[in-house]
C-alpha cells in the first residue's frame, strides 16, 4: 500500500474516532436530516448562516467510518465559507467521487482523502450523505434527505 493511501486511511480513521463539530447546535438557523437506507447511516446537519456565510456548522448522527469521517471533514471544510462556496465545494467533491471531475480550480484540501472511495461505488452514498443533507439545510428543505 502506498504511503499516501495509508495517510488517507489514517485521516479517515481519525475523523471517524474523533469527529469534529459533532454536537447539537442550539442556535442553528437551519437544519436538515439525512438517511442512507443501504448502510444505515443517519445524520442531522445544523447551520448558523449569517449574511450568506456559514458561521457555524455541526452534526449529530450514526454511520459507518466513511460517512462519519466525511461529515466531520465537511464541517471543517465549509465553516466560514459562503453558501455558494460550500455548494461549489460539494459539486467538486461529488465529481471527484463519481469519477467525472475535471479540475475546476476548487481546492479540496482534506476532502481529497476520499478519492479512493470512487473505487467502491456503493460507498459513494456514504461519503456524500452529509453533503446532500448540507444542501437541504442551506435550501431550508423540510423533507429528510435520502440516498435512495
Amino acid at each position: 500500500m502506498s504511503d499516501l493511501r495509508e495517510l488517507y486511511q489514517e485521516v479517515i480513521l481519525d475523523h471517524n474516532k474523533r469527529p469534529r463539530n459533532c454536537y447539537v447546535m442550539d442556535c442553528a438557523t437551519r437544519s436538515a436530516d439525512g438517511h442512507n437506507p443501504l448502510c444505515g447511516d443517519t445524520v442531522k446537519v445544523y447551520l448558523q448562516i449569517e449574511d450568506g456565510v456559514i458561521e457555524e456548522i455541526s452534526f449529530q448522527g450514526e454511520g459507518c467510518a466513511i460517512c462519519t469521517a466525511s461529515t466531520s471533514i465537511m464541517t471543517e471544510s465549509v465553516k466560514g465559507k459562503t453558501v455558494e462556496e460550500a455548494k461549489e465545494l460539494f459539486e467538486e467533491f461529488h465529481e471527484m467521487l463519481t469519477g467525472v471531475a475535471a479540475e475546476q480550480g476548487v481546492e479540496l484540501g482534506k476532502l481529497k482523502v476520499f478519492e479512493g472511495v470512487r473505487e467502491y461505488p456503493v460507498r459513494v452514498k456514504c461519503a456524500t450523505l452529509a453533503w446532500h443533507t448540507l444542501n437541504a439545510a442551506i435550501n431550508s428543505g423540510d423533507e429528510p434527505v435520502t440516498t435512495e
